[in-house]
């Protein structure tokens, strides 16, 4: 696939895709239920509850009860999907997470809207940046975070049909949507957006586009930048990051996390191992958020198009 190939057909957030795709597989499965902390709206829940209301449960401001009951009601053959915001679907409970749904390998899907840095106003409080290497650590955890509204989408879907815990990452903001409308999910499998043979770009949720973006201007430079959506970050599809790897022996990652623990880390702990290589990280240095729209606040924070063209160039002087 080219660049030119990729062309944004409007905007809409992930956490509509997740909404979207919650109730089409609630249709399909009689086994689906759902749990929400009191933010049935913000993750787009409501059209499951109206047309399942016995199938929902509404657990108020009580996050860490809520984690306990979806692992029940997993023990029960359900298939729950927990609904709240990616800071209270993993620091707020993590205890409950490790000892009653991943320890014992239960079949709840964590689902989890308004991560990073693009919930905007909300502020540091809310603005988890550590999330996906907290999920990541857990053993038996799968992690996922796709990259627009037709993704998410497909992405609750699957998760359906894969038994054992997953950690679902989406977000808040209208973003563009470019991926094909009913393309078929797979689990643990990178997504190739153009080819390229200077330098590999490995990006996850909203920085994907991002990062086409950059590729698009550097090619007007003269750099040609392959683009692989990691929207799998557990597991990794190890296979698809050192074939790229092999070709090109320069790697940038980009994501809207801290650089520690996500994304970057798994991919740098693969190629320590099996691929030495010239990398450099695009994710948060170290620090809380703040309140900010949305676009200024990844500007600020060293996320947007340019702070991807610099790593990029950085990482060919290197190469």
């Amino acid at each position: 696939m080219k660049l030119d190939d990729i062309i944004s057909t409007g905007n809409k957030a992930t956490r509509e895709g997740f909404g979207a795709g919650f109730l089409e597989i609630g249709r399909q499965n009689p086994d689906i239920v759902g749990l929400t902390a009191d933010l049935m709206g913000s993750l787009q829940m409501q059209f499951f509850q109206k047309e399942f209301p016995e199938r929902f449960f509404q657990c108020g401001i009580s996050e860490a009860n809520m984690m306990g009951i979806a692992a029940g009601l997993a023990t029960a053959g359900k298939i729950p999907y927990t609904g709240t915001f990616a800071n209270f679907s993993t620091g707020r409970v993590y205890d409950q997470i490790r000892q009653s749904i991943a320890y014992s390998h239960k079949n709840v899907k964590i689902c989890a809207s308004h991560a990073g840095l693009t919930l905007g106003e909300d502020g540091a409080t809310h603005q988890v940046l550590e999330d996906i290497g907290m999920m990541r650590m857990l053993p038996g955890m799968t992690v996922i975070c796709p990259c627009d509204y037709n993704q998410t989408k497909a992405a609750t879907m699957a998760i359906a049909e894969y038994n054992g815990p997953v950690y679902l990452r989406f977000g808040r903001p209208s973003w563009p949507v470019f991926t094909p409308e009913n393309k078929k999910f797979r689990i643990g499998k990178a997504q190739l957006l153009a080819s390229g043979k200077d330098v590999t770009i490995f990006a996850t949720g909203h920085l994907v586009w991002t990062s086409i973006e950059a590729a698009r201007q550097l090619a007007g430079e003269g750099i040609s930048c392959e683009v692989i959506n990691i929207h799998t970050i557990k597991p990794l599809d190890e296979e698809a990051v050192l074939d790229s790897v092999q070709k090109t022996r320069a790697v940038v990652v980009a994501e809207e996390h801290q650089r520690t623990g996500g994304l970057g880390d798994a991919i740098a702990n693969l190629l320590a191992h099996r691929l030495p290589t010239a990398m450099e990280y695009v994710g948060v240095k170290d620090t809380f958020g703040e309140s900010g729209k949305p676009a200024e606040l990844l500007e600020k924070y060293g996320l947007g198009k340019k702070d991807l063209v610099w790593a990029v160039k950085d990482v060919l002087e290197r190469k």
